[in-house]
């Protein structure tokens, strides 16, 4: 898998180079490239507690993301998914540390707790007060005597960071440290592995499946269970963590492990604010990608009770832009819909034919869905389908309050209803075709003559013309051939949309982007969807 990256080799320092020279002055790094490297607070006096962090790199924003007023003062970085070597640890402890002492907050994981603590112990030979922290807050492994160190750890950087903001001694950091580590619990699922820079990708988790139960360096979950939606997901993931938190108030972060969308983590946010699993969370960090494990796509969440004075600390502000801060979560608010423009709900009429005939063509395009998302792929954004079938569902829903005993009020009522669920400039280009063709039906125009003049309307508003490769290149044809009947439009709308694939050069629609070789030998959407939608038309006539 491509990456944007030079080499491996050089990945971690171009990294870090490349944060600081956005930090705007705020940090700054040892000189000690590429064996050492060491991020440090550029404002730092040594009068309070210091904070140091670290571990492997690949966990962006952590732990060079954190490093600042409020939080850490120093991250060692290693190389991706490695530990950093006792000297860059030594060397983070000696720039930071002064009278107040160190506070070393370490991941549980073999190789960070060996590094850490040799080095401790050698910061302490300088005379030195350093104290050492393991996070342990996975839960994947309940019965494992030596539980990971994952996305919970944010929530000790976050706190003891405050402290020691506030001035509070390396005893009392350190009591506080403690405290969040005895109570945090997290667990993650994934849908895909990460891909390691250098390495092929492990290609180990089917389609409908899910890792649960995962670490953050691409290590295989504890337990592979089905997917099928996000809620699903959050649900699985809230009940494995319940027996693992006490009561009390609750702040959740949901973290993206570095590969989810932010439109995904939003909605397993809501899931997660709906959820009856664990009850009292109040509080959320997030949802951002805070500890990653490089591309992964997936998500973890850590729960913490709180009392007032944790959750005062947990929700102090940071100048960080990495740390997303802490909110109360609150129902969303909504608000009335402007005058004017709430939905029109046409009087409803029964005609059991009609009513039979618009729902076959909707179930059509559900049907289709997959198949027109596949060819706007080639073409546009792969969301055609989608589209129409999303219109499709909601114009069945309401079959029932339809005009259907008057052909004109229905092309009306069915304009009003895809304009109010069926998105995108289609959505729109569909309302006026269905509305022009009631008022043209109102005129006294035949069923064919009122769908023309429809038609003419989208072609002025949208501009799309014959030969343009939209749904207009099969779309014109089928109503000129349907005088002669369903057989003679299905052949008109089928060539129609076959020979798009032919026109290299789309003049209209999100296809004009696109280059001419991506477009050749595939048929237009929106064209295909006209052509499908009369063949089957064709079949129930002569079925």
């Amino acid at each position: 898998m491509s990456q944007f990256i030079n080499t491996k080799e050089t990945l971690v320092t171009e990294a870090i180079d490349g944060a600081l020279r956005t930090a705007k002055g705020r940090l700054a790094r040892l000189d000690g490239f590429p064996h050492i490297k060491v991020v440090v607070r550029a404002d730092w006096d040594k009068s309070k507690v210091a904070l140091v962090s670290g571990g492997g790199s690949g966990h962006e924003p952590a732990h060079v993301g954190y490093v600042g007023e409020g939080m850490l003062t120093a991250a060692v970085c290693g190389d991706v998914f490695a530990s950093p070597s006792v000297d860059a640890v030594l060397a983070g402890i000696l720039a930071v540390s002064g009278p107040a002492g160190c506070l070393l907050i370490v991941k549980n994981y073999t190789g960070d707790r060996l590094n850490f603590g040799l080095a401790a112990e050698r910061a302490r030979a300088y005379g030195i007060k350093v104290s050492m922290v393991i996070v342990d807050d996975d839960i994947a492994l309940p019965d494992l005597p030596q539980a990971r160190g994952v996305a919970g750890t944010l929530f000790v950087h976050k706190i003891a960071g405050a402290l020691a903001a506030e001035g509070a001694d390396l005893e009392t950091v350190t009591a506080g440290a403690k405290r969040v580590i005895k109570r945090v619990a997290s667990i993650g699922m994934s849908l895909d592995t990460c891909t390691v820079p250098g390495s092929p990708k492990e290609l180990r988790i089917a389609a409908g499946k899910a890792e649960l139960g995962l670490g953050i360096h691409g290590e295989s979950g504890v337990e592979l269970v089905d997917f099928t939606t996000a809620r699903q997901a959050m649900q699985t993931v809230l009940e494995r963590l319940k027996s693992h938190v006490g009561s009390g108030p609750k702040v959740a972060l949901l973290n993206n492990l570095g590969g989810a969308t932010p439109l995904e983590m939003a909605v397993l946010a809501e899931e997660l604010a709906k959820s009856n699993q664990i009850d009292d969370i109040r509080y959320l960090v997030g949802p951002s990608p805070m500890m990653t494990s490089l591309d992964m796509r997936g998500f973890s969440v850590s729960i913490l009770p709180v009392d007032e004075t944790e959750l005062a600390l947990v929700t102090a502000p940071v100048p960080m832009l990495d740390w997303p801060g802490c909110l109360e979560l609150n129902a969303p608010v909504i608000q009335p819909i402007p005058d004017g423009l709430t939905p029109i709900k046409p009087i409803p009429s029964r005609n059991p034919d009609r009513a039979e005939f618009v729902a076959k063509c909707c179930d059509l395009f559900i049907a289709a869905e997959t198949e027109l998302n596949a060819l706007d792929a080639q073409s546009g954004d792969g969301d055609t389908g989608s589209t129409l079938a999303g219109a499709a569902r909601a114009l069945k829903a309401v079959i029932e309050r339809l005009p259907l005993a008057d052909a004109t009020q229905l092309y009306r009522a069915i304009g009003l209803e895809l304009s109010q669920t069926m998105g995108g400039s289609s959505g729109v280009l569909l309302a006026i075709f269905f509305s022009a063709t009631g008022d043209a039906a109102s005129l006294g125009m035949s069923n064919v003559e009122a769908l023309k003049a429809g038609l003419e309307r989208v072609q002025e508003v949208g501009g799309a013309q014959l030969g343009d490769r939209t749904m207009i290149d099969a779309l014109t044809p089928a109503l000129e051939a349907l005088p002669d009947g369903f057989d003679a439009a299905a052949k008109a709308a089928r060539a129609g949309a076959d020979h798009t694939a032919e026109i290299v050069k789309a003049k209209a629609g999100r296809a004009s982007y696109i280059s001419p070789d991506r477009l050749s030998g595939h048929n237009d959407p929106g064209a295909q969807a006209v052509a499908l939608l009369f063949e089957n038309l064709r079949a129930e006539v002569q079925g």
